[in-house]
Order: structure tokens, then sequence, then C-alpha cells
């Protein structure tokens, strides 16, 4: 099957655009004809992808920038195949929403939103470093106009301005490094290459490593964010509008996580082992912080955001586990779709909810909302069990696996990081029981999930329960793949050929 990655990439900046100059009422239509078409390539992928096949597919190379060593390269592989189509289905809902519940200034909101969706698929696609640095700094433009002209907090403006200079100095240092590590490669005597398959191909001096290491680390730790470079984040989640912090929150911290396996340890593996501990203790400081963090925290958008910061903690955990055959990467990937499935359904729960407590997004002033909404508590049911990884839910499996990998590592760092899981039980099943059950709210008026509503929430709790079914699916996509980029480090630690695919 041919699938165009050009037309799945900028189709939703075309249709953005020309939301923006169509009449008002008609923009948020336009954005969702941008994001639907993306969602169909992505079906069409899943389906169409071979499994075991080694290398890119859908591949798309071209000369971009000659003089600079820059292609215009884009491709999937088991590393982005679930989160390429994660984006677009997150994006296609959030794009329904606000059909159903246009914002005002519509058709501005419909531009950014549409840049963003480019820029996320344009770093999830990217097979150049040049391209992936050039998507990464793009998708902080969007989401600075769409907290600070849309956001819902007397402080957006501070707060957007703050989420910019926190992620702009990632940025930066990622770029300086991306630019060193294409000219050291080359060492004057090889043709300048951001592509990533000559990057790979031209390995550097462990010395040189270290430091290109720490530049990318940062800055894919500062987007996430990770503990202790998540002071951005109370401030941006509070303000964000819903529809947007549900994409956000979902896909945009993943892109830090699939930088990771797709250029950290490729390229610096043996800084990779060199680091190795220090970031699987600021994995498990993230998750045991956030876990605590989201069980102090009264208002429903900071619970799921520090949740947010545990839940990439475990996938950094995954990550760096660099165990022989590969678990904890491969369930940190998992991991990743799971929680975008899971924390976007979530958030628009949260609109809902704060519909029927007077405007309150407080868990305090809620409660009772159940009592005449079953249908609307069953599907927050869902999203909070899986939440919180029960047993039979994708998010069990992904957690295992992460788990069962920094095992062969570290037997305490498992220990510490399974305390995590118990504290994801407390928080979650909190905010359900207040804001579901217990006594009703003072400013509490409880009806049923409108039909209107049904569109967007029942489709996410469907995708969730489809994923839970069948994760094997996102398993077998990725492993080879997986395994192809955890060789390297694992080589570097003395673990050999053991992660090579068969």
């Amino acid at each position: 099957m041919t699938i165009h990655l050009s037309i799945l990439l900028f189709w939703p900046l075309a249709f953005a655009v020309l939301g923006a100059v169509a009449p008002r009422r008609a923009a948020p239509a336009f954005a969702l004809v941008g994001a639907l078409v993306p969602l169909v390539y992505s079906v069409l992928m899943l389906l169409d992808f071979e499994a075991g096949a080694r290398g890119l597919q859908y591949l798309t190379d071209d000369a971009w920038i000659p003089d600079l060593g820059i292609r215009y390269k884009l491709g999937v592989d088991g590393l982005n195949l679930w989160l390429v189509a994660l984006t677009a289905l997150l994006f296609a809902v959030s794009a329904l929403w606000l059909v159903l519940r246009p914002p005002v200034r519509a058709s501005q909101f419909a531009l950014h939103f549409g840049i963003a969706e480019t820029a996320v698929l344009g770093a999830f696609l990217a097979q150049d470093l040049g391209v992936f640095v050039l998507f990464f700094d793009l998708m902080l433009v969007p989401f600075y106009f769409l907290v600070g002209i849309w956001g819902a907090h007397p402080g957006r403006v501070q707060a957007a301005v703050k989420m910019v200079v926190y992620t702009l100095v990632g940025s930066l240092l990622m770029l300086a490094a991306a630019g060193a590590t294409a000219v050291l490669a080359a060492r004057g005597e090889t043709e300048l290459s951001f592509a990533f398959s000559d990057l790979a191909a031209r390995p550097l001096p462990e010395s040189t490593q270290k430091w290109l290491f720490a530049a990318f680390a940062l800055a894919f730790l500062i987007k996430m964010p990770a503990f202790p470079f998540h002071g951005w984040m109370p401030d941006a989640y509070r303000a964000m509008p819903l529809p947007a912090l549900a994409v956000f929150s979902g896909v945009v911290s993943k892109v830090a996580a699939y930088g990771f396996l797709r250029i950290a340890l490729p390229f610096f593996p043996e800084a990779a082992q060199d680091f190795q501990t220090i970031l699987l203790v600021l994995a498990v400081l993230s998750i045991l912080y956030g876990s605590v963090m989201a069980f102090t925290q009264t208002n429903a958008r900071l619970i799921l955001g520090y949740s947010s910061v545990a839940q990439l903690g475990f996938i950094t955990l995954g990550i760096f586990a660099v165990d022989g055959a590969a678990a904890g990467a491969q369930g940190a990937l998992l991991q990743a779709v799971n929680h975008g499935l899971v924390v976007a359904p979530m958030f628009f729960v949260i609109a809902l909810l704060a519909e029927r407590a007077g405007g309150s997004e407080d868990i305090r002033d809620m409660g009772g909302i159940a009592f005449r909404a079953p249908v609307l508590a069953g599907l927050f049911l869902v999203a909070t069990l899986a939440t919180l990884a029960m047993p039979g839910s994708a998010n069990f499996v992904g957690e295992f696996l992460i788990l069962l990998g920094v095992f062969e590592q570290s037997m305490t760092f498992a220990f510490l990081a399974s305390i995590g899981v118990v504290l994801a039980a407390v928080y979650a099943l909190r905010m359900y029981i207040r804001t579901m059950h217990n006594r009703t709210g003072p400013a509490v008026t409880s009806f049923e999930l409108s039909l209107r509503d049904g569109l967007v929430l029942v489709p996410l709790v469907l995708a969730i329960v489809a994923f839970a079914l069948y994760p094997q699916g996102a398993l077998t996509h990725s492993e080879p793949a997986v395994k192809a980029v955890m060789a390297p480090a694992l080589q570097a630690g003395g673990g050999g050929q053991a992660a090579v695919a068969p």
C-alpha cells in the first residue's frame, strides 16, 4: 500500500490555514477535517505495516538543505508507528470537541491546533536530526499561544512565559548538541549529514558522547517533564484549555521519551551506560514525587498532571533499564501509548465534571455526580482503573514489562518503583470516589452524559478497552525496532548481541 507521509504530516497544517481564513463558525470543521485524514492514514498504516520487516517503511527521502547535510527524510518503524496513531487519534477527538464546543476566536484556535498536530507528527516521523529539532522546537509555538490566549487561569500569560523559558533552554541545548553531533560525526573526512542512519553508523568517542548525551537528556527531561525539571508544569496545566491539554499531556510529552529511544541510546550508547544510574534515580524520584503530589492535590487537573510526571518516570525507568531482552524499553513504549489513551479522556471528563459542579475543578466541590449520571460514571471508572494499572488493562502489561526489565538491573530500583504502582491506586481511586460518590457538593447538579459529549468520550474509552484486550499488536510491531536501538547500549555495557532481533 502506498502511504504518502507528507500528506499525513502537512494535511492538518493545510486545513488549519484554510480554517484561519474561513468564516469563524466553519473553522472548527476545518480543524476536524485536518485531523481526520491523518487518523485514516494511521489506521491504514497499522493494518498495512509489516511487523517482521527491518528498517523504515513508507520512506520519504529527498534533499532539503544540501549545504548543511539536512535531508527531508520521513519514515515509520516499530518505534513510532503506534505513537503516530495515538497522535492522530487524540487530535481527531480533540478537534471533534472543538466542533461541538467552539471556543472564542475559533479560527485562530484551529490554526494553532493544526500547527501543533503537524509539529508533533513531524517530530515522530522525522528520520533526520535537523528535521527532528525543527519540529521539536515548533511544538512550543502553538501551545504558547493556546495557553496565553485561551488559558482558563488568571495567570495564563505568566504560565505561558514560564513554559517557554523552561522548554526553550532545553531546545537551545539540543540545537547546539545536534549541530555538534553531525559535525563531530563527519570529522571533516566524510560528507556532513544529519540523517539518523548516517549518525548511527559514525560512532563518536565516549568522552564526546557524554556531553552531547547530557544536552539531549536535559532537553527531553524538561519537555516530559520529569522531576526536578517540572517547574513549568503546574502553572501550564492549570491554564491550558482542556482540548489542548488532552493532546499536550497525551502525546507532546511522549516526544521526549521517543527522543531517548530514537536518538540518545543509538547515537550515544556508551554515554547512556555512564549516565544510566543517574537516569534511573531521576525516574524513580519522578515516580515517587509525582505519585505523592497527585495524592495531595485537590485540583483535578493537577492530580492528572502529577500522575503524568509519575507515569513518565515509569517510561524513563523502562528505557534506561537496558536489559538483555529489551523488556523494559518495550514496556516503556507500550506505556507511552497507554498513558496517552488514558489521560486524554480523563481531561475531557474533568471538563464534564466541572460543568456539574458549578464550574469548579476542585474535587472538594464535587461528589454525588454518579447519582444521575451512571454512564458518565462508568466511562470514568474504566479510565480510572486503567490509570491505576488494574490487571487486565494494557497499563498493567506496560508496567509489568518495565519492572521486569528493571529487576534485571537493580532490585532496589524495581522495589522503589513498585511503590508508585500502589500510590497510583490511592490517588486514582481517591479522585474517582470524591467526584462520583460521597456527599453531594454544594453546587453539584448531577445529569447524564449527553450524546454530544458521548461522541468524544466513548471512542476513547473503547480504544482503552480494545488496547487492553490486545496489547500484543503493539508489542509485535515494536519488538524488532526496540531491540535494534537497544543493541548499541547493551554492547557498550557488555551485553553483547542479546538485544538483536532474530
